[in-house]
């Protein structure tokens, strides 16, 4: 088990949003900064990325990624019992295109971090 110290730096790194919420951020150093909650139809300013989590069919998320960079990126859902299942995500796209992901099970929260640059379109 990794020491509590590092769970804590990995969890301060990533951006935490509940079910029905929008968080506009930006990237650095691969990980969300400057994430303020926003309406889900607040437009990101060139460089941020909004994120909106809903439950829907079980729980999805919708990113708009309004920088010149296409990210791979790392997702966990937290279920109401604070447990974490790592989930599937797909390659958030550049130039203001929309990302939409979305799993079976019913989350309360979402956690994204871990982003990556890349020139791939397949998911992980």
């Amino acid at each position: 088990m990794a020491p509590s110290f590092l769970l804590a730096a990995a969890l301060a790194a990533s951006l935490t949003a509940q079910a029905g919420e929008s968080w506009l951020f930006r990237v650095a150093k691969g990980q969300p900064v400057g994430a303020h909650r926003v309406q889900p139809t607040t437009p990101p300013a060139p460089g941020e990325i909004r994120l909106t989590v809903r439950r829907m069919m079980g729980t999805s998320v919708t990113l708009l990624n309004n920088s010149a960079v296409a990210y791979t990126y790392r997702a966990t859902l937290v279920g109401a019992d604070g447990k974490a299942i790592t989930a599937r995500s797909c390659v958030l796209p550049a130039n203001n295109r929309l990302a939409m992901e979305s799993w079976p099970q019913i989350a309360a929260a979402v956690r994204i971090a871990d982003f990556k640059p890349t020139r791939d379109s397949s998911c992980r």
